[in-house]
């Protein structure tokens, strides 16, 4: 086995917007004295956004209806709080120093809109890594499918048996398995606690090991 693609998730892999998100969801309903489940709320994550509906749940909660610009406007500023310090994830950038220094084609495949991941890139000044970026607007049908993780496939001309994917979420494992790749899943603060299906090696953070070690393993294991 040669690997000659490596494709990064975004959201909760290279920074942890995820859990942040989640987080700011939560102080925001519970304003309104109104819980939410991780566990209802984690179909959104790595997946469709529309799988499930805060503001809608917090309608039906409260049993009135709500002024929703307001409440995306108040949950945004939540959010840009919260997420202020956040950077890059630990050991994201030896990954992409590495798989660059070998000469493995680095791509992302993203469920979130291109308006949502490219400027988090810029911000983290890791644009120029990747020379194929697929997003929410490029798939008929997101994470769990395989859509995304093939388009970028395609692109690269690279067979899935030559290619692993990095992900957080049980959606996007999925995904990419489907798609017939290896996949590293590296959970974060959020997703750790949901249950994932099939995945080749779980690592706790990046930082865990390099990726020419992450590679004889797979080799190893196969």
């Amino acid at each position: 086995m040669a690997i000659e693609a490596v494709i990064f998730d975004f959201d909760g892999l290279i920074r942890d917007t995820e859990t942040y998100e989640f987080y700011s969801f939560q102080e925001l309903l519970m304003e309104y004295g109104v819980e939410l489940p991780l566990e209802l709320y984690s179909s959104r994550i790595g997946g469709h956004i529309n799988s499930f509906d805060p503001y809608e749940f917090l309608q039906q909660s409260i049993g009135e209806a709500l002024d929703r610009e307001y409440l995306r406007k108040l949950r945004r500023d939540k959010y840009d709080k919260l997420i202020l310090n956040q950077k890059t994830l630990p050991g994201v950038q030896n990954y992409l120093d590495e798989a660059k220094g070998l000469g493995i084609k680095i791509g992302l495949a993203s469920s979130a809109p291109r308006n949502w991941v490219v400027p988090n890139l810029e911000e983290l000044e890791l644009t120029d890594y990747f020379s194929c970026i697929r997003t929410h607007e490029d798939a008929k049908n997101i994470k769990p499918a395989p859509d995304l993780y093939l388009q970028v496939l395609d692109y690269f001309g690279v067979k899935p048996i030559n290619a692993i994917a990095f992900e957080d979420s049980p959606n996007g494992a999925k995904a990419a398995k489907t798609a017939g790749m290896y996949c590293i899943i590296v959970p974060n603060k959020l997703t750790r606690e949901l249950p994932f299906e099939a995945y080749d090696l779980q690592l706790n953070s990046l930082e865990d090991m390099n990726l020419t070690t992450a590679i004889k393993l797979l080799k190893n294991n196969h």
